[in-house]
């Protein structure tokens, strides 16, 4: 009896599901529904490095300026953010390189300000403590920041052993070094080992 009923009810259903659903007739003149394709979700970009300030024209000595208070401010974000690797000693390079090249250092100041006094008149001085500013945190890194660390280890060595006045053509060469060493995914650092932990067989021992 009560597979009847359930094969009664499961007929009812079926019968009821077989007729045609009642659509409503369209309004004269309605034009036909158009299908709205919401535009993809932009896809999420991975981590970039930062950019360099880009300077407006400039002369040779403004470039090799720029070239040389870039290196200055990556090696003094380099001596706040790699001591964790002491023996990069990037503080103590960094702080002889203050001494060794101030002549230099300062020059490269003094420049800049003519550039943005040439661009900017009177507010030569805001536009260069902005550029300074935003030059700095070019330099500030996560997702690159052992192969940045090393790097500036390798520049601020180098600068520290030039002779005096020879900063600011070496500065820019080292220049895009240090910016291709905030590229995420160069590779990792040079210092660091890679060791092979593949299984090997062992050699046979005689008894």
């Amino acid at each position: 009896m009560l597979a009847a009923l359930l094969a009664s009810g499961v007929a009812q259903a079926a019968t009821k599901s077989s007729k045609p659903a009642a659509t409503k007739p369209k309004p004269a003149g309605t034009a036909p529904a158009t299908l709205v394709v919401e535009p993809a979700a932009a896809a999420k970009r991975g981590p970039t490095a930062p950019q360099a300030v880009k300077l407006r024209q400039t002369t040779i000595d403004e470039a090799e300026a720029n070239a040389v208070w870039n290196i200055r401010a990556a090696l003094n974000i380099a001596a706040l953010q790699c001591q964790f690797l002491p023996f990069l000693a990037t503080v103590r390079t960094y702080n002889d390189i203050l001494r060794h090249h101030s002549e230099e250092l300062n020059q490269a100041r003094l420049t800049l300000l003519d550039h943005f006094k040439r661009h900017d008149g009177a507010k030569y001085q805001t536009s260069f403590d902005q550029y300074t500013t935003r030059t700095y945190n070019s330099f500030s890194t996560i997702d690159a920041q052992l192969p940045f660390c090393e790097e500036a280890g390798v520049v601020g060595r180098e600068v520290l052993s030039l002779r005096k006045g020879a900063f600011g053509k070496a500065a820019l060469r080292l220049n895009p070094e240090m910016r291709t060493s905030l590229e995420p995914g160069v590779g990792l650092p040079k210092s660091l080992i890679i060791v092979d932990i593949s299984p090997r067989a062992l050699p046979e021992f005689g008894g």
